[in-house]
């Protein structure tokens, strides 16, 4: 088997696919919640702190004596705090996800199947073998 049709026939399997559709669909969701962090959660909280904008919330480093000229050093806790709540967002909404699955997992196994299969061929054969074994007079 060539190289190219074994990447071929790893590339078009169903779990490549799929993967790559959530990492698509995980990626618009990540700005999503960006979005809704950035713009809709922190405003209003940093509003009821006191009108603190917590993008602008950083530490600035004295300047290194050994590099006068050179920019100081920011620590951007703020932004890290927006990064922390968008985690616990997407963190929250795979787990209700993964919750809800679960649950129609769950009540997909405890449903009993309704209609019985069909035996096999075999099992027909064996059926018949021990309805003909059943019937014979014992000596």
């Amino acid at each position: 088997m060539s190289l190219m049709s074994e990447f071929r026939e790893f590339a078009v399997k169903g779990n490549v696919v799929d993967l790559a559709v959530g990492v698509i669909i995980g990626g618009a969701f990540g700005k999503i919640v960006t979005s809704l962090v950035d713009q809709v959660i922190m405003p209003p909280i940093g509003w009821l702190i006191g009108g603190i904008d917590f993008a602008d919330l950083k530490i600035t480093l004295p300047v290194n004596p050994a590099n006068p000229t050179g920019e100081p050093a920011v620590i951007e806790y703020g932004a890290f705090i927006n990064v922390m709540i968008q985690f616990l967002i997407v963190a929250f909404v795979i787990f209700m996800m993964v919750k809800l699955i679960n649950k129609l997992r769950r009540q997909q196994a405890a449903e009993p199947d309704a209609t019985p299969s069909a035996p096999t061929a075999t099992e027909a054969l064996l059926i018949e073998i021990r309805d003909e074994l059943k019937a014979r007079p014992t000596a």
